[in-house]
Parts: C-alpha cells; structure tokens; sequence
C-alpha cells in the first residue's frame, strides 16, 4: 500500500457551518445559508458580536484543499483503463470505484490496482460473505 507524499497538517479555519441569520429564533427561517441583505441588518454590515459571514478568507490552504485525512486526494474510477491514469499518481491520488460499477469489475479494479500498486478506498464493497473469505 502507497504512502502519501506530502503529510501537511490539514488546517480547517472553521469546522461550525455558517447559519442564516436569525434561524435560531424563528422556526420559519431554515439553518441554510443565506446572505443577507436588508439595509440596516447588522450581520451583514459587520458589526463586532453578530455572526460572521462566509467569506474566501476560511477556505482551506491550496495544498491541503480537497485532501482527505488519510493524506490522498480522490479519483473516481469506472473502469479498469482508467486507473492507468493513477500510474505515476500512486502516492498523491487514491481511486475511488464509482457507485454504479458492478461487483464483477470492482473485483478486476481492485485486483488491478494492487498491481499497480494504486491506493483503493472500500475496496471490500459489493462482495459477498463468502467470496471475502
């Protein structure tokens, strides 16, 4: 099994979701985001102790964006061929099978993949009991 080749520490400015604006005190208005834009509403003119608005200042650091905790970024493969793309990627990239593949070709995916020496997440999904023993 590869290892990943950069360990970065994954540092996430906010891990709370933004709430709309006064979904805590009416059961009409929903939890979802929505920004606001009355003219005298104090979230969205900043005021010091109202709720802070998404902004691009709490994305994530380029090099740890769309990284997973196990160190890899995903891709989805659908077909044996396609993780010949993974090749030269093995230590950056781990294959994800797409939902709709069959339990025949997940089978000659992950076989493939060990192979190639491709990093596969859930590779043990859609076989039966007694083909994993």
């Amino acid at each position: 099994m590869p290892s990943p080749i950069n360990r970065t520490k994954i540092v996430k400015k906010k891990t709370t979701k933004f709430n709309r604006f006064q979904s805590d005190l009416f059961k009409r208005v929903g939890a979802s985001w929505r920004k606001p834009r009355g003219i005298d509403n104090r979230v969205r003119r900043r005021f010091s102790g109202s709720r802070a608005m998404p902004s691009i200042g709490f994305g994530s650091a380029k090099a740890t964006k769309d990284v997973c905790p196990d160190g890899f970024k995903r891709f989805v493969i659908r077909n044996v061929k396609e993780l010949e793309v993974l090749l030269m990627q093995n230590r950056r990239y781990a294959a994800v099978i797409f939902h709709g593949v069959s339990a025949k070709s997940r089978k000659a995916i992950v076989e493939r993949a060990a192979e190639l020496n491709i990093k596969v997440t859930a590779p043990n999904a859609r076989l039966r009991s007694e083909e994993r023993e």
